[in-house]
């Protein structure tokens, strides 16, 4: 579980609004022998994380909001469109041989496969492993052979938050997803525009900043 790191004050802060609340500040430096203008950085802190409430003339108020639900509450607020990565595509008349250097290259986990423009697959590193195991032949073999198709294929949107995103990842165990539009191909039909991508490592990445309180 990921959390904000507080300090052994902040700690006693929480403890004592906790089961003295509503409580002044006054009253809460006079606990801690302390002057109050030396809790205010500590008071703003718990304040903007949500995890105590001030209201004027009353005091503080303990909210019952973990530091860990204060971090999940900035991820469900946070879109995909925000943490979004430039998505490695190709087309799926490409071989399988260019598609692993593609996937080299690009220092990727996954590749996503169009037509048209249009989305039709997902290659990753464990389809290449599995038909270079099975002697496929790479140079003449269509990308389009080994790929997962839609629509089978799982993705997100732009405004979609992240935490739904990562929920997703989790549920399929896959390591990415790619972010799509929604539009009507040329016969009218949905289909789906790939506009980015985001990844387990771009969503650990944002765990780990809010962690820090970043």
């Amino acid at each position: 579980m990921i959390q904000i790191q507080l300090t052994e004050r902040q700690e006693k802060i929480i403890d004592i609004v906790k089961y003295n609340e509503p409580i002044t500040s006054e009253k809460i430096a006079k606990k801690l022998k302390l002057a109050r203008g030396t809790l205010r950085p500590d008071l703003a802190i718990l304040t903007m994380s949500g995890i105590l409430d001030a209201r004027p003339k009353v005091g503080y108020f303990y909210t019952g909001k973990t530091t860990f639900s204060f971090i999940s509450e900035k991820i469900e607020s946070i879109k995909v469109s925000e943490r979004k990565s430039i998505p490695i595509v190709v087309d799926e008349e490409v071989t399988v041989y260019d598609g692993i250097v593609t996937m080299f290259l690009e220092d990727v986990s996954s590749i996503f496969v169009t037509s048209n423009g249009y989305l039709t697959g997902v290659v990753s590193r464990k389809d290449f492993l599995k038909n270079v195991i099975g002697g496929l032949n790479l140079h003449k073999t269509p990308i389009a052979v080994i790929m997962t198709r839609m629509p089978n294929i799982i993705v997100t949107t732009l405004d979609e938050s992240v935490l739904d995103a990562a929920i997703k990842i989790i549920d399929h165990e896959i390591d990415s997803l790619p972010i799509v539009e929604e539009v009507e191909d040329d016969e009218g039909k949905k289909a789906y525009k790939v506009v980015g991508r985001i990844t387990k490592t771009s969503i650990t990445r944002l765990f780990v900043e809010l962690g820090k309180n970043e």
